[in-house]
């Protein structure tokens, strides 16, 4: 979806950003203290520790897959210009993702005119799947909204 075609007009998009991983891909790598930092929110993680092993587990390779889609929605490379721990994916009161920016992540989106982001994440035996959607509009030519 795009908007009008003329230079200067209200630019508007849709953006889409994916991830797929296996589930134990990260079973040693969540047992190490620098990567949960690196790639969790404190609110993330008191909420993953409050959850039984196999939970757990699945909550943050969600987390994982959920963050490297949203990474994806706005063209940045995780760890170069925006770290996974700025894109925070939190619950709504009724158990749907919520997701909060912060940081470069945020300066992101506002520089391609990200309006919106919504995930989600979807569990399945030992395959977990993130789809991250993001509404664009700024006021410029209409590519603003490419990376």
């Amino acid at each position: 979806l795009r908007g009008d075609e003329g230079g200067g007009r209200m630019a508007t998009g849709l953006r889409v950003g994916t991830d797929l991983l296996l589930i134990g891909e990260l079973d040693r790598l969540s047992e190490r203290p620098w990567f949960l930092a690196a790639w969790y929110t404190d609110d993330e993680l008191a909420y993953a520790g409050s959850l039984g092993w196999t939970r757990r587990r699945e909550f943050l390779s969600g987390r994982f897959a959920a963050k490297e889609a949203v990474a994806k929605l706005l063209g940045a490379r995780l760890f170069g210009e925006v770290r996974p721990c700025q894109i925070e994916v939190a619950r709504r009161p009724t158990g749907e993702p919520l997701v909060r920016l912060a940081g470069a992540a945020r300066v992101r989106a506002a520089d391609i005119g990200l309006s919106q982001v919504a995930v989600s994440i979807s569990h399945k035996r030992s395959i977990v799947l993130a789809v991250a959607v993001g509404s664009c509009h700024k006021s410029q030519r209409p590519s603003s909204c490419r990376p």
